[in-house]
């Protein structure tokens, strides 16, 4: 493996799980200094300020060639790869563009709204890899335009640019680039249009991104969504209507923010120091690391094994993905978790030590540890980490000490939804294999393990209660449970105690049916008059409350809105990106 300067790998401070690149890329240092230097620039404005920051984007521009083989009269700087390739829709020469069904969503709107618009019409090539046999047997005279990602970004396949290149021929080749540009290398110059955003493996924030327009594309291209600077002679305010740009300038609809240029030219550079041949390198050996913990533990990988990029989907028999990222987020990692599978995207500065903490969470699941027998009651099952046992005699003991009108309970984090392992009291009416509270769940759902101290709610039964939740951690302070105690309280309880809403549910059909109930509410829609947006919206606020971590949550909630469980993971890989 080529070694990679460690210059370029001080600039990075992302925690040690972090395993989400393909979703978004924390910057580095150098993006975080230039962001700074030229805000105070600008915070000091004088006679040649504005021209001097506004050299940045000639800078960016410039990066960005170097890296796909190109030249600045041919870049354009584009704030996400969205409004690329809707630009390359609307300027589009009509015909027919292919693209397949199982796109994200960001390549698949723009065609659809610009046949809507009667520019152009789409068809659907059938889910699955984008080959060049697929392509290539799906081509007729009508079709104008080929659009495909570089990598798929649910599977992490990485298409052959030069084979799809060679059957499209003449046909303006579209490229989406954000899950593969600055970390694999590829033959980027034969794409007539290549797009991406800096947000994930270019790690350059929000804000960031280009596009790339071959001689073919501008001499075919309609450039109607173009602004003033897109246009000959963008300085010269004569009252007249200008034409666009021979370059790809005349797809600049307006300036970009000079700071945002100037952090997206400092993450570039910083791709070229490092080298992307070293940079790819480093991510294939921690795909490969991380995929040798997966199998020896069980895992199926459902992503792509050859051609692959940075990204590696896995499933774990008998355990639903939200259930392992619920445990993942617990031990302190982050993954993209999607109904199907968990997709997993490690960096170039990502710590080879991550494997031993994936290796952990997977022991936890697979082999959990049976806490030792106990004469009390209040215990049946089993717990998943040492300190969960070693607390299972303090329930019953504390419970005993606080006396009756209190109860106490403990939670492991890796059996959701229905965590409770040992409980004392009936204050809630919950038993052991029960769920734990709205509120908690969505607290795990959003990553907030925060002790919450002294707070009051309400049980069941109405009665005013005083509560306490504290996250219990292992040795590396990752939460792997939690200890609660409820008490009943006189409803003239203290005033400045803070009030959260939070359910009770004694069971796990129970916490769904309150929580899709509440969504719906929320939304304020009779499900029989929902539009999709309503549905959709119920969705979002479902996953926001951590409703998909339970099992079987999408066939239960398809139910209620009446659609297929299909139509439930369109939602969500919207929502979730």
């Amino acid at each position: 493996m080529r070694p990679i300067s460690p210059r370029y790998l001080l600039q990075f401070a992302e925690p040690a799980g972090y395993l989400d690149f393909a979703r978004f890329g924390p910057p580095s240092h150098a993006v975080l200094d230039a962001t700074a230097r030229l805000l105070e620039k600008a915070t000091h404005a004088g006679p040649s300020t504005v021209d001097e920051l506004m050299r940045e984007e000639t800078r960016a521009k410039a990066a960005a060639a170097r890296l796909c083989g190109s030249d600045i009269d041919h870049i354009v700087l584009q704030p996400h790869t969205s409004l690329g390739l809707l630009q390359a829709a609307f300027n589009a020469p009509g015909g027919t563009v292919l693209v397949s069904a199982a796109e994200f969503p960001a390549n698949t709107y723009p065609w659809a709204r610009a046949e809507q618009a009667g520019r152009l019409s789409m068809r659907r090539l059938p889910g699955g890899y984008v080959t060049a046999d697929l392509v290539a047997e799906a081509l007729t005279d009508d079709v104008s335009m080929v659009s495909v990602s570089a990598v798929d970004y649910r599977t992490g396949y990485r298409a052959d640019l030069a084979a799809l290149r060679e059957v499209v021929g003449d046909r303006l080749l579209v490229v989406d680039a954000i899950q593969g540009f600055g970390v694999i290398e590829a033959p980027w110059e034969v794409a007539d249009i290549l797009v991406t955003g800096g947000q994930k493996w270019l790690r350059s924030g929000w804000g960031t991104g280009f596009a790339m327009l071959s001689d073919r594309a501008l001499e075919r291209m309609d450039p109607v969504l173009s602004g003033w600077t897109g246009a000959r002679d963008p300085g010269l305010f004569d009252e007249t209507i200008h034409p666009a740009d021979t370059t790809a300038a005349a797809w600049s609809i307006s300036n970009l923010s000079p700071v945002t240029s100037g952090a997206f030219a400092a993450a570039l550079e910083l791709v070229e120091e490092a080298g992307v041949a070293s940079i790819a390198e480093h991510v294939a050996a921690r795909v490969e690391m991380l995929e040798d913990v997966l199998l020896t533990y069980g895992a199926h990988i459902v992503s792509a094994r050859e051609r692959r990029a940075g990204i590696l989907a896995f499933t774990l028999p008998g355990h639903a993905p939200e259930q392992i990222g619920a445990a993942m987020n617990a031990a302190g990692m982050a993954a993209t978790v999607r109904p199907e599978h968990v997709r997993l995207s490690p960096h170039a500065s990502t710590s080879l030590d991550v494997g031993d903490r994936l290796r952990e969470v997977l022991v936890s699941l697979t082999q959990p540890h049976r806490p030792a027998s106990t004469p009390h009651p209040v215990v049946a099952g089993s717990v998943t980490h040492d300190l969960l046992a070693s607390m299972v005699p303090t329930v019953h003991g504390l419970a005993a000490m606080l006396g009756p009108g209190n109860e106490v309970l403990l939670h492991d984090l890796s059996r959701l939804p229905d965590s409770i392992v040992a409980i004392a009291g009936d204050l809630t009416n919950r038993t052991v294999g029960g769920p734990m509270t709205d509120l908690l769940l969505g607290l795990i759902r959003r990553g907030t393990t925060q002790d919450l101290i002294n707070y009051r709610t309400n049980g069941p039964d109405g009665r005013p209660i005083r509560s306490s939740t504290l996250f219990l951690r292992d040795a590396d302070g990752a939460a792997v449970g939690c200890l609660c105690v409820n008490s009943v309280v006189p409803e003239a309880v203290a005033s400045d105690v803070p009030e959260r809403d939070e359910s009770f549910p004694p069971d796990v059909d129970s916490l769904q049916r309150f929580l899709v109930d509440g969504a719906i509410a929320k939304v304020g829609v009779p499900t029989v008059q929902m539009k999709k947006h309503h549905k959709a919206a119920v969705v979002r606020e479902l996953d926001e409350a951590g409703f998909f971590l339970i099992r079987d949550s999408v066939d239960h909630v398809a139910g209620r809105l009446d659609v297929t469980r299909y139509t439930i993971y369109n939602y969500l890989s919207e929502i979730r990106g």
